[in-house]
């Protein structure tokens, strides 16, 4: 599945939406990708899931992703490579295992998220997987090179503003603009806030996405 196709589904089932958003990271954007809204349909989740797993043709022992929004599309990449699914949860701060899922010492494991905006959950989530004792290939945090095998990390979109700190194979790249709130130009002409996100946030009723 090449970009234009990718493209083409995500403008056929709404997920791309323009205005004035917070971000989970907390970030304001003139864009914001309603990943939802296509996962809402199984078949298509299971043919992305495929796409991405077909960017690490050498295949994980493991997908972890985190909650809430990476859930659905990792476990479709799982589904597709034919390997387990975790998935981290926020607990106090911290991105954590729970529900009594576990990872094995030397795991190769493979990162799913929706939508990469700043790559912090993703590195949270290696993270807790080195920490764990599995492996995350060809990925660096930081100055830190990731111990042997998380594969990577792949994702729906790669809406990132600077190469985050490790190995990333996304579907589509959009290039959306975005600030922190003290220097938003949109907040500064008083255009209305909306916020999508999945940290507690809800999506105003004048703000749903359009029916496909």
């Amino acid at each position: 599945m090449n970009s234009a196709e990718v493209t083409e589904l995500f403008e056929r089932y709404g997920v791309l939406h323009t205005g004035h958003f917070k971000l989970s990271s907390g970030r304001h954007s003139d864009t914001y990708l309603q990943c939802a809204r296509i996962l809402e349909h199984p078949r298509v989740a299971a043919s992305l899931g495929e796409a991405i797993a077909h960017r690490y043709p050498g295949g994980a022992d493991v997908v972890v992703s985190p909650a809430l929004g990476g859930i659905l599309i990792g476990n479709a990449v799982a589904y597709a490579i034919g390997c387990r699914f975790l998935f981290a949860e926020r607990v106090a701060g911290a991105m954590t295992l729970r529900r009594g899922q576990q990872l094995r010492p030397g795991e190769r494991v493979l990162v799913v998220e929706d939508v990469i905006t700043t790559g912090g959950s993703a590195a949270e989530v290696i993270e807790l997987c080195e920490g764990a004792g599995a492996t995350v290939v060809g990925a660096t945090v930081g100055a830190k090179v990731v111990g042997a095998k998380v594969v990577g990390v792949g994702a729906l979109v790669d809406r990132t503003d600077a190469p985050p700190p490790f190995h990333l194979e996304a579907l589509l790249r959009v290039h959306a603009r975005t600030w922190e709130e003290d220097v938003c130009p949109l907040c500064a002409r008083g255009e209305p806030l909306h916020t999508p996100g999945s940290r507690g946030l809800s999506t105003p009723a004048s703000e749903k996405a359009p029916s496909p």
